[in-house]
């Protein structure tokens, strides 16, 4: 056997090497299954690589978790640029009945987190524009309450509106990576939302959820506490 091993010892080294790498990333993958069952949120993918034994990528040892969880009654997701575990799509309706009712928003309410979550950062009037309609006072504070949009910054324009945009956990609730993948123009007249001809030049905005202040932007001052009704520090465009 030692006279067998001499004659081929790259591909003996190889092997061994191969076998050691599959139970590294079989290690590496349990690791990764027992971090995301175990966390209370989402993580992050450098977080996780903090775990990783030496040598593996936890992107890879993920891959592999996912395509584990595919066919099983839960599924690794990654929302918001961070990973976890939920229900399988199609068992979602199993859990339904557990969890808390949620609160119903108004339709001025969901089209105006449609606005924000597409047009983003985005003030109060602009958002009125888009709809062609006022704003009632605390359509914003609800989104905002909800969890879903946030307080920005305030726009370098007369008045110094503040500037709205969404949330991690609006990524997580409707199961987006991020608001990217938000649908563009043709899904959304594939589900039917769009009705009759479109006027020429009408087009769906490419999203971008960037926490960085844009160039037309200026940080909230520390310590400023946000308006109620959201209507009074805007400049009065209730």
């Amino acid at each position: 056997m030692g006279e067998v091993t001499r004659l081929f010892p790259a591909t003996k080294r190889e092997e061994d090497g191969a076998e050691e790498g599959r139970e590294a990333l079989s290690q590496a993958m349990r690791i990764a299954e027992a971090l995301l069952f175990a966390a209370a949120e989402p993580m992050a993918l450098e977080d996780i690589q903090k775990r990783m034994p030496r040598g593996v990528e936890a992107a890879d040892a993920l891959e592999g978790l996912r395509a584990a969880y595919a066919g099983r009654g839960v599924n690794l997701a990654r929302v918001g640029g961070k990973y976890l575990f939920r229900t399988a799509n199609d068992l979602a309706w199993l859990l339904a009945g557990a969890e808390a009712e949620p609160k119903r928003l108004s339709r001025a309410a969901l089209e105006t987190l449609a606005i924000v979550a597409y047009h983003q950062p985005v003030t109060r009037a602009e958002i009125e524009d888009i709809r062609g309609v006022a704003i009632s006072r605390g359509t914003l504070d609800v989104l905002i309450e909800t969890g879903w949009v946030r307080l920005r910054g305030r726009r370098r324009a007369p008045g110094r509106p503040l500037t709205y945009g969404t949330t991690t956990e609006f990524l997580i609730h409707f199961g987006l990576d991020g608001v990217a993948d938000l649908p563009g123009l043709e899904e959304l007249k594939g589900a039917g939302l769009f009705d009759g001809r479109l006027p020429s030049g009408f087009a769906v905005p490419r999203p971008s959820d960037d926490s960085a202040l844009r160039e037309d932007e200026d940080a909230l001052e520390e310590g400023a506490a946000p308006e109620v009704g959201d209507a009074g520090a805007e400049g009065g465009d209730a």
